[in-house]
């Protein structure tokens, strides 16, 4: 009976789970200590409005600079802070780690050169009050106020014209902010077979192709740095592997 007795007394006193955040806000980030530190203390104070949980994913990949002391030093300072840490710089393998790791309920998909609250909160309230599943921000749309140069512009829109005229892809932007239910995409994110700078494609396009509610929304890019990656090395890779993804989705159409 005494026995009994102990064993409820040390499950009832035992720490109870922490509740999974409300939200998870994925970052990859690559070579950025000189923006890292004042991103992250700019998205906490920008977050406080928001009233709900929140876990940051800082998805490191490969850097070669002291990108990984700070968010290490971040991590230990503030409990909603982590830091992942793939080894290689792989933009789309490191959104796609964050995504698997995250534990909110909803998911945003920012950049750590952008930190635009202001997407959250109209993508969530779609997301929370319509049957929306995914959330687009589209440079590219109109009423979209796209700050970058003017050849990066043009190699955005040059870029979904690829896709639509390969993938047939219905909407106007990939490589926007995204947010959506974590449940309803996970199965879409680990269909993805791409990496880099396609996999952010490959997942609205698979989102489409799934049935799934994708809706876009214009919103402001303002970027505080030049791009870490020239734009120019990378088209050899992204040309091969829009060529992939195109065999790819009408393989899965024809399955």
């Amino acid at each position: 009976m005494s026995t009994t007795k102990k064993t409820t007394s040390a499950l009832d006193s035992a720490p109870a789970a922490p509740a999974a955040p409300h939200v998870s806000i994925v970052i990859p980030v690559y070579n950025e200590e000189g923006i890292l530190q004042g991103s992250v203390l700019e998205l906490r104070e920008k977050m406080r409005p928001f009233g709900f949980s929140y876990e940051l994913l800082l998805c490191e990949n490969g850097s070669r600079d002291l990108t990984v002391e700070i968010g290490k030093q971040l991590e230990s300072q503030y409990p909603e802070v982590r830091l992942l840490s793939l080894g290689e710089p792989n933009y789309g393998a490191a959104m796609k780690m964050g995504i698997l790791a995250a534990k909110g309920t909803f998911v945003v998909c920012d950049e750590i050169d952008l930190v635009d609250t202001e997407f959250y909160a109209r993508a969530l309230a779609l997301l929370e009050r319509t049957e929306t599943d995914l959330v687009v921000g589209s440079k590219a749309m109109v009423g979209s106020n796209d700050q970058r140069p003017l050849f990066r512009r043009t190699a955005t829109l040059v870029y979904n014209g690829m896709l639509r005229a390969v993938c047939q892809f219905r909407g106007t932007d990939t490589h926007g902010l995204k947010a959506f239910r974590r449940e309803l995409l996970l199965d879409t994110v680990n269909h993805c077979i791409l990496d880099k700078d396609v996999f952010a494609s490959e997942f609205v396009i698979r989102a489409h192709r799934e049935g799934k509610k994708v809706v876009e929304i214009p919103f402001t890019v303002r970027e505080k740095r030049p791009p870490s990656i020239r734009l120019l090395k990378r088209v050899p890779h992204v040309l091969k592997s829009v060529a992939r993804l195109a065999v790819a989705v009408r393989k899965t159409d024809a399955g």
